[in-house]
């Protein structure tokens, strides 16, 4: 009986080659703001990143833009009030208002999410 079970378990256990598929996610580089950027609250801005290496199946994504901070090696970011929504990706750019309730701070950063999330360096709100 062993034998048999054996037998069957073997039939169906063989696998079938597992194939990698790639996933692909693309991170653009933040260019403004930089670290030397500062942004007065309820200013309009534009935050920039490099579309010079988007991949060709990422050119019509759109786009999320959070304000946030960093604190003990940590992104903490405002999900309920995005800067800017539903943008595409390929711009390169979105303008946004600073909100005026926003803390001052000198360790602010922006988040752009679309295939993947890339963080600015640390700038300044006054």
């Amino acid at each position: 009986m062993f034998s048999i079970f054996s037998a069957f378990l073997l039939a169906f256990a063989t696998a079938a080659p597992i194939h990698p598929i790639e996933l692909l996610a693309w991170s653009p580089t933040i260019l403004c703001p930089t670290g030397l950027t500062i942004w007065p609250r309820g200013s309009t801005q534009t935050v920039t990143w490099a579309t010079d290496n988007i991949p060709e199946e990422k050119l019509n994504s759109t786009g999320l833009l959070l304000l946030g901070y960093m604190e003990n090696n940590s992104e903490n970011l405002d999900i309920k009030h995005p800067l800017a929504v539903n943008f595409p990706i390929i711009s390169g750019s979105v303008a946004i208002t600073v909100p005026e309730n926003t803390t001052v701070r000198g360790d602010a950063i922006v988040v752009l999410f679309g295939d993947s999330g890339n963080a600015s360096p640390e700038f300044a709100i006054i």
